[in-house]
């Protein structure tokens, strides 16, 4: 009795250490190894570090690039042929309502105050949009590298925001660069804030060039006109006929249609000379090579709109 136990003990003990032999050799741990993940197909790859998306609000400024590739779209051009940079000792101190050229379509400038004061030019953008965080005065390369306290917050509106930005000069290109909230990307844009949309009397040092200063006599010429503003489908015929008399310039102009009522320069209304086929008016030439702010009445609506537009007549052209 005594063998039979002893021989069935040793066989227990040779099939239990056979057993753990031929546990299989894949038995998962309980983690990876590092620096390696595996597929659910058993292929391991290179594991990919961890990443935080930026926090909008957290001001981590550190993570933000510049907006490249299939992010950026193609940039219209700004200003005007020939302009000339206007600095602020050029512009008498004030505040102006001042006209903006963006190259980005998608940076669209609602309406812009110019504070000219102290030797120095401040532009209050505002944009009806509260898309970007931060605009910053330079290159978009330029405000990935700043520091965060040289960034230009806005004013939020319950309709958009306002930017405080520093203006060079006028009628010059100026960088600017655009923090997207959304993507945490600065984009470049360029602005132009146009020394010909403010009032004649700003501008006191920028000599007029008028019929007296050419020295044109008396007498019929015509010279080359260029209508901007509105929709872009109004025109004016150029070249137009220019009267010279007493030193003083007029041109008669002749629009595309027969829909105008009346123009208007500064507080002065202009009626129409003729409506039978196109609206034809005569209005004084204040000055030559630059643009002149003018407003004409439609009545090609369902009720009569004034629109504004800027009419430029070009000196070199007269004949």
């Amino acid at each position: 009795m005594k063998l039979k136990i002893y021989v069935s003990a040793l066989l227990c003990a040779f099939l239990l250490t056979g057993c753990g032999s031929t546990l299989p050799d894949t038995q998962p741990t309980d983690t990876e190894p590092a620096g390696q993940l595996t597929t659910e197909a058993g292929q391991e790859t290179e594991a990919v570090p961890e990443t935080t998306a930026p926090d909008e609000s957290s001001g981590d400024e550190s993570s933000l690039a510049v907006a490249s590739g299939d992010d950026v779209i193609a940039a219209n051009s700004v200003g005007y042929e020939g302009m000339e940079a206007v600095p602020a000792a050029s512009v008498k101190p004030g505040e102006y309502d001042i006209a903006v050229d963006s190259s980005s379509s998608m940076f669209k400038i609602a309406s812009c105050k110019l504070t000219v004061a102290d030797g120095k030019m401040t532009a209050a953008i505002r944009i009806n949009s509260t898309s970007y965080e931060y605009l910053y005065a330079g290159t978009a390369e330029q405000a990935a590298a700043a520091d965060a306290s040289q960034y230009i917050a806005p004013t939020v509106l319950d309709s958009g925001c306002i930017f405080e930005f520093p203006v060079a000069a006028l009628d010059q290109e100026i960088d600017c660069a655009a923090l997207s909230r959304k993507k945490q990307l600065w984009y470049d844009r360029k602005l132009v804030f146009r020394a010909d949309s403010l009032p004649e009397d700003a501008l006191p040092e920028q000599e007029k060039v008028t019929a007296e200063t050419l020295g044109l006599a008396d007498g019929e010429y015509t010279v080359e006109v260029q209508l901007e503003g509105g929709s872009g489908k109004a025109s004016v015929q150029s070249p137009a006929k220019l009267t010279v008399k007493g030193g003083q310039a007029a041109a008669e102009i002749i629009w595309s249609s027969n829909k105008y009522d009346y123009m208007r320069i500064g507080d002065e209304k202009y009626l129409p000379t003729d409506t039978a086929e196109f609206s034809v008016f005569e209005i004084p030439v204040a000055a030559f090579d630059r643009k002149l702010k003018i407003a004409a009445d439609t009545t090609a609506m369902s009720t009569p709109h004034e629109i504004e537009y800027t009419l430029y007549f070009d000196s070199a052209s007269i004949k």
